[in-house]
């Protein structure tokens, strides 16, 4: 990044080039050499507003901070007058690109307006503009800036600039993301030590295949190179041996069985997108025989037996994920600690009532119910979706993650990330709705896969080598557009704004960053706090031992499950063909075809069988679905919010005790080492900045718990059992006091 400043003459300004975007200003007069403000690369000032008062969330008595409110074409900056109250050097873990009172344009959620103690939600354009400016962020920070001060003028340009460039619908050529490529150019430098796997080369779906011995049955196909055949589709993936190329192209990339992944004893994961809806009786005739002779391809009992998986109309719906996530955010969304205190009484039913929790549930069973087909049934899985790039990536991703340790790396999870959401064709730039032309498009699916994620993570830490902190600061990255990865709905739409499928061979393809490149964001020893100690990577075997094993899960259940059926009969082959086709076609069914009883049996058979056993972390991996298992992340949704935080409390705490005993068993190590001459193996390095646990809060990186929360206002119906208010703020200054101890 740059740093503009003051020039050193008193006086003297910065003139910046006149831009089209409304709200412009035109030239940044600078007067002192405190009064500075970074830019990246690209980055245009549109409209700024000083004396602002920035509220502390926490302070019910709206006590806050004098500054100046920026707006750029990347995003709302607060600069505050007294830099050594808001640039705190115990503040260890910083991004570097975006700033503690920063928010990028594509990570505000809604913006309020308070116009005589009433708060109303502000969009277009404003006939009378509010004393008080209320943020509220997809990261689910709240920002309230008091505006009584600001000449009206300013407030005008500020309020109006705001609400312009973070609700007015937008062009994808006109997103900060190709300013910053434009501009960084010739200063973009990858990191070395990223070896993610992006899938966009031949080579790398080879590579994949191989690993997962997939290669016996699967291969690579180039039939859409330069997007010849489908938009959709990624230039480069994988589909059965015998399927004919041909049929790849015959209704642009739909009805095609599209490789995920392979099991170690045989079993295939693959997904297909449904047919184009027809009414035309000729037309479905020609669809049906077609998916006939598809199924019938990778259908070959006894041999090979597929199992389908219709998300579209048996599972989730994206109407139901959007309601959910809508109803659950709100419970973080809090202005003040007052209002935090007053819903806390009824926090359990709130949460209830969203059905966020319950939706991870159904995501993870149905993952669970897919790995055992696969695990114990030696059964390949189908899942078929409209467009196979929503749920698909979502189960599809869920499932490998559960069944391959190698996904469980940092480098395998990204690569995870780049298969199947990326190249799948994820529709980021919609569900995201990063350019605000369709509410109705955005649903955060994504997020929902890292949620899923953050309870195996959550309930299994030692068998994943990156932390939840990871996953939060991922999350965080959705909405920052100077990173290629979430801001495009398909690997084409990429390459054709990235100019790689131009025509004009004289300029040169943009080149983005990806999210992977940590070192952009982080410090490296910020980036610690990404990986996790308690990981130990899978012993490496010798040439010896692998001649006398089985390409197995270390772990395997110890009775056996219903077998599976033999070869079915002809007729209950054309049954499961109809079944397939009427899916494809989008006929509605009268009930599920997975839903059957003993398809439940053989579930909990599994699920039981498996938990009651120790767990491998290099083997197959399951979590516990039931209802108390399933917690919410408090480090993602919790970590703005200071009444929620517990000093010294909290997993934080845990890790550095663990941290402790680590350090005390490798020093005896290194003692035994010594007394054998031997040399030592290098160590993971426990993270530094978990030494002084007991001053650290429970949400810690994100939350120092170093300002003090105000004490409880409880409603008195209700709560009587706890006693008087006096009492109870007592009672919790006497834990506060437990946990400095």
């Amino acid at each position: 990044s740059r740093r503009l400043g003051a020039a050193d003459g008193g006086g003297e300004c910065k003139v910046l080039k006149p831009c089209v975007v409304l709200y412009v200003c035109p030239y940044v007069n600078r007067n002192s050499k405190e009064d500075l403000f970074w830019f990246l690369p690209g980055e245009q000032l549109l409209c700024e507003a000083s004396t602002v008062l920035k509220y502390v969330q926490e302070d019910s008595c709206q006590h806050g901070v004098y500054g100046r409110l920026v707006c750029t074409d990347f995003k709302i900056a607060f600069l505050g007058d007294d830099e050594s109250a808001l640039d705190n050097d115990e503040t260890q873990f910083k991004n570097k690109v975006i700033g503690e009172n920063d928010i990028t344009l594509h990570c505000v959620d809604q913006i309020y307006g308070v116009f005589d103690e009433k708060k109303k939600t502000l969009f277009g354009q404003l006939k009378k503009y509010p004393e008080k400016l209320i943020i509220h962020c997809k990261d689910l920070r709240v920002f309230q800036f008091c505006l009584r001060y600001t000449k009206e003028e300013e407030v005008k340009r500020i309020v109006s600039g705001i609400i312009h460039h973070t609700q007015a619908p937008k062009l994808l050529k006109r997103l900060f993301l190709f300013s910053y490529a434009t501009a960084a150019q010739n200063n973009t430098v990858t990191d070395p030590k990223n070896h993610t796997v992006m899938f966009d080369t031949l080579k790398d779906w080879c590579w994949e295949l191989e690993r997962t011995k997939g290669n016996m049955k699967y291969k690579a196909v180039s039939v859409n190179e330069g997007y010849k055949v489908c938009e959709r589709l990624p230039a480069y993936f994988v589909v059965p041996t015998p399927l004919p190329e041909e049929n790849v192209q015959r209704f642009q990339g739909h009805g095609i069985p599209i490789w995920c992944w392979s099991c170690h004893n045989g079993s295939a994961l693959l997904k297909m997108s449904a047919l184009p809806k027809e009414q035309d009786d000729g037309i479905l005739q020609i669809q049906k025989s077609f998916l006939d002779g598809i199924y019938k391809t990778i259908h070959r009992p006894p041999y090979e037996i597929v199992k389908t998986e219709d998300l579209s109309s048996n599972f989730l719906s994206l109407q139901e994920i959007q309601t959910a996530y809508s109803k659950f955010k709100q419970l973080f969304l809090i202005d003040n600690s007052t209002e935090f205190w007053d819903t806390d009484i009824k926090w359990f039913s709130l949460l209830e009532s969203s059905s966020w929790l319950d939706i991870i549930r159904r995501c993870l069973k149905k993952a669970i119910e897919i790995t055992e087909c696969m695990e114990a049934q030696n059964m390949n899985v189908l899942l078929l979706e409209e467009n196979a790039s929503d749920l698909c990536c979502l189960i599809s991703s869920l499932v490998q993650l559960m069944m391959d340790p190698h996904c469980r790396t940092r480098i395998g999870f990204q690569s995870l990330i780049q298969k199947e959401w990326v190249m799948g064709g994820h529709c980021f730039l919609d569900r995201c709705n990063h350019l605000r032309q369709n509410d109705k498009e955005e649903v955060p699916v994504f997020l929902l896969f890292l949620d899923c994620v953050w309870q195996l993570v959550h309930q299994h830490p030692p068998a994943f080598e990156f932390t939840e902190t990871y996953l939060t600061v991922l999350s965080d990255s959705l909405y920052i557009p100077i990173f290629s990865t979430f801001f495009f709905n398909s690997p084409h739409q990429k390459d054709t704004n990235m100019g790689r499928e131009g025509q004009d061979t004289q300029s040169k393809p943009l080149n983005l960053l990806t999210v992977w490149d940590w070192s952009v964001q982080f410090e490296p020893k910020a980036q610690t706090l990404l990986k996790n100690p308690l990981y130990v990577e899978k012993p490496k075997l010798d040439k010896g031992q692998r001649k006398g094993m089985r390409f197995k899960h270390q772990r395997q259940l110890s009775l056996p499950l219903t077998q599976s059926k033999s070869s079915p009969k002809r007729g209950f082959f054309r049954e499961e063909t109809d079944h397939l086709i009427k899916n494809l076609l989008g006929k509605r069914i009268s009930k599920l075809i997975n839903s059957s009883d003993e398809l439940q049996d053989n579930f909990r058979e599994f699920y039981d069988s498996w938990h009651s056993k120790s767990t491998d972390y290099h083997g197959l991996l399951l979590p516990h679905i039931e209802g108390p298992e399933l917690k919410v992340w408090a480090q993602r949704y919790l970590r703005w919010i200071p009444e929620a935080q517990i000093l010294g409390g909290g997993q934080v705490a845990t890790l550095s005790k663990l941290l402790e005993m680590m350090e005390e068993v490798q020093s005896l190590q290194e003692k035994i080492d010594e007394r054998h001459h031997s040399q030592q193996a290098p160590q993971a390095e426990a993270p530094c900045l978990l030494r002084n646990s007991a001053r650290l809060s429970s949400l810690f990186p994100f939350a120092l718990l170093q300002r003090h929360s105000s004490k409880p206002v409880l409603p008195t119906s209700g709560w009587k059992a706890l006693g008087d208010e006096d009492d109870l703020a007592k009672r919790e200054d006497e834990f506060v006091d437990l946990g400095d101890v």
